[in-house]
């Protein structure tokens, strides 16, 4: 691998900055004191191409075709300083006319460097903002220790850096009020960290127009966490956008009044953040096709604010792809749908299919719920599976997987419930074979290639009201038997799959009140394990404070030496063998109430404080269990 650099950039950049005219405030002071109070009133004015960017470039290297800049650019003049931001930008060498990403990444994060170096690969030029300041990737023949060492974001007498940030305060959660470090000397929205950032984007984009390189009509934005609340409001208040693909981020708020929805964690928020920083302002305005990435437990992007926030968005603009028991991260075959929804909208090469229509039927056979969904058949559907939950907490429900049958161009599946007092939430997901072309591109370090793609449903949601009214009956009942083991890992959520010492997986499955453990049970399962190996299995509890602050929100954890052997073996945990390992906590948990969900590992290391240091070691063999069940107790 060989790179070329070149040190004229740093000389043209400190000649830059020393010529940089001191210029008019990019936002005027606030009019006899009075604030904005809607998105109209906030943005009024506002041309992101009127101020001269200055753009500084401050090393170039290039790498397997692809040219790769850091450069600095100014966001504007706020107090009478200025502000500059430092990006990643890469670019297919000898690329004309190109599509153009940015890329703005989440919080405590940094620029991403391999994220646009793939991009790049994959015909796109594409800018990774470094707004929250922290230090920046560049490869080791740019600095040994893999962090560039030169001029950095500077966001002058303003502080939108996250984390870490010279204002003691943080202006990212809801906090508008003034201080040192803020556009106005009073509360406003203006003194919003996201409103700071969203500028910086909106001059991003006046960057990426002004590049020879770009083609100004086709200029995608993705982020994901706070980037992804920053690519929905960002696509909704900038005309540029031709797709944003939020991952994670972006779902909007709930208030507290609206108690007809069942599920949600509901906010009490100000007006004048609703109107002016919250994604619920944004939403109505965007015109642009969108794509919703997000897992069903994200805890950022909460799945039922989405449901009910994204209403709004027309389905022709909208595509949606969840990825099951997993928060904050995308499966192979969910996240491989941003890249082809930019082939689509940006490149005109390809075309996703529609969002499955999902249909929820209260009184379906015998008087149990039925759910019914509808794929998009221009494409050969590869597979269907639809998935509902009767837990209200968005966060550490568990998603249960029921098979789904053919019946004509539809597939329907039973939804039982436990009790008519039970809420239902559902979605369905539909695999279509990746074409040979996309099996194999250029991926981002934790991507990998898919054979297939997903394309998610609306989420549906019922409150109980519905069922007396439809004379739904409640038919499904407690089961002592949690995974048989004929779906593989179908009920749970794995990382670090690939790594051996570090492999995790996890399941909610024993939070559903089918599956929660009788009182005095034994958890049994069998596992196979060709190897000697050691093996960690870890209650967690209370997970978000969904069981109130009374209740021990720790890891519970016991260890188990397997020896090899061809054959199943049986593990059995009592209450009793559980270590809690939060120091504060004393003795195991009384019942399996609390519990909301089960890991497996070859290891576990809590927090430096913990209780639990049962460091990893690579787990050799397969990774099977089947049979997982309670065992006693009543």
């Amino acid at each position: 691998m060989k790179w070329k650099h070149s040190a004229a950039g740093t000389v043209l950049a400190l000649i830059l900055s020393a010529s940089i005219p001191l210029a008019a405030e990019s936002f005027p002071p606030l009019k006899d004191g009075h604030i904005p109070r809607d998105l109209d009133a906030l943005w009024n004015g506002y041309d992101p191409a009127s101020e001269p960017l200055h753009t500084e470039i401050l090393r170039e290297w290039e790498n397997d075709g692809v040219v790769t800049r850091l450069i600095r650019y100014q966001i504007g003049t706020f107090k009478g300083a200025a502000s500059t931001m430092a990006a990643i930008y890469c670019v297919p060498k000898g690329g004309t006319r190109l599509p153009a990403l940015l890329h703005l990444h989440g919080g405590g994060q940094s620029a991403s460097l391999d994220g646009p170096m793939a991009d790049a690969a994959n015909g796109y030029a594409s800018l990774s903002l470094n707004w929250g300041g922290n230090r920046i990737p560049v490869p080791k023949s740019i600095h040994p220790d893999g962090f560039w060492q030169g001029p950095q974001t500077d966001w002058g007498k303003l502080d939108a850096t996250h984390p870490p940030q010279r204002n003691p305060i943080n202006h990212f959660t809801g906090n508008i009020a003034a201080d040192d470090f803020t556009l106005d000397a009073v509360e406003s929205p203006r003194n919003a960290n996201w409103f700071l950032v969203l500028i910086a984007a909106r001059r991003a984009l006046t960057f990426l127009e002004q590049q020879a390189e770009v083609d100004p009509s086709r200029i995608g934005v993705y982020g994901h966490s706070m980037g992804g609340k920053l690519t929905t409001n960002l696509a909704g208040i900038d005309r540029r956008i031709r797709a944003a693909v939020p991952s994670c981020g972006g779902c909007g708020e709930i208030d507290v009044s609206q108690t007809e929805l069942p599920g949600c964690l509901k906010t009490r928020t100000d007006a004048i953040q609703q109107a002016c920083v919250s994604d619920n302002a944004y939403l109505p305005r965007i015109s642009c096709p969108i794509l919703w990435l997000s897992p069903t437990q994200d805890f950022h992007g909460i799945i039922d604010h989405m449901a009910w926030n994204w209403r709004i968005v027309p389905d022709e603009l909208l595509r949606l792809s969840i990825t099951p028991h997993q928060n904050h991260l995308h499966d192979d075959a969910h996240g491989l749908t941003r890249h082809l929804f930019f082939e689509q909208h940006l490149k005109q090469a390809f075309a996703l299919p529609k969002t499955p229509r999902l249909v929820l039927h209260a009184r379906g056979a015998e008087g149990i719920p039925c759910l019914e969904v509808t794929p998009d058949d221009s494409r050969p559907v590869h597979s269907v599976a639809i998935y509902y939950s009767l837990d209200p907490h968005p966060t550490t429900r568990f998603w249960r997987h029921v098979r789904a049958v053919k019946h004509g161009s539809s597939w329907t599946a039973a939804a039982p419930l436990m009790s008519l007092d039970q809420p239902l939430f559902a979605y369905a997901d539909v695999s279509y074979e990746t074409p040979p072309i996309y099996q194999k591109i250029a991926r981002p370090a934790g991507a990998g290639d898919s054979p297939n793609y997903t394309i998610s449903s609306r989420v549906v949601t019922a409150a109980p009201a519905i069922w007396k009214t439809a004379g739904t009956r409640a038919t499904d009942h407690a089961d002592r038997m949690i995974d048989a083991g004929d779906d593989g890992w179908c009920d749970w959520h794995r990382s670090n799959w690939g790594h051996p010492p570090l492999w995790t997986a996890a399941t909610a499955k024993i939070k559903d009140p089918k599956w929660r453990g009788p009182k005095g049970a034994r958890l049994v399962f069998e596992i196979r394990s060709t190897s000697d190996n050691t093996l960690a299995v870890v209650i967690r509890t209370n997970q978000w404070g969904v069981f109130g602050r009374q209740v021990p929100a720790t890891d519970y954890v016991t260890t188990r030496k397997l020896k090899a052997s061809p054959d199943w073996q049986t593990v059995s945990v009592r209450l009793e063998d559980l270590v809690p390992n939060d120091p504060e906590v004393e003795g195991p948990p009384s019942d399996w109430d609390t519990a909301t969900e089960l890991c497996l590992s070859p290891g576990y290391q809590g927090t430096a404080k913990g209780r639990v240091q049962f460091p990893p070691k690579a787990w050799q063999g397969p990774r099977e269990i089947r049979k997982l069940r309670w065992e006693g107790g009543r």
